[in-house]
């Protein structure tokens, strides 16, 4: 079955960002329509899928990792929030978007 998936690893202190919240958004013409928020469980991970089966449609999405809030930044914190927008090709495929990252940088790529 299709699935989209996502796990977020808080790399500064070496841990899964537990409690981490991640927001999911489809790209269209006339700008982002939100889907799904989750937090991130103990593993770093959602509990279920953000999109399974019949709901993956073709185009551009948005994952929007709330960084800031994550590692508590005071005063003007240097990543807010990180966007990793993306594009689903294969409905019937299964996308897995990871994300590193640390109160001042951040890698991702596709996952398996």
């Amino acid at each position: 079955m299709a699935r989209l998936s996502t796990h977020v690893l808080d790399t500064a202190n070496g841990r899964p960002a537990s409690g981490m919240e991640v927001r999911l958004y489809r790209c269209l013409d006339e700008g982002r329509q939100f889907l799904k928020v989750a937090i991130a469980n103990q593993d770093g991970r959602t509990d279920e899928p953000l999109l399974a089966g019949e709901s993956i449609e073709t185009g551009v999405y948005d994952l929007v990792f709330c960084v800031a809030k994550y590692f508590g930044s005071q005063g003007i914190p240097f990543l807010g929030e990180v966007v990793v927008r993306f594009g689903i090709e294969d409905p019937a495929g299964n996308y897995h978007v990871p994300l590193l990252v640390t109160p001042y940088g951040y890698t991702t790529y596709r996952g398996s």
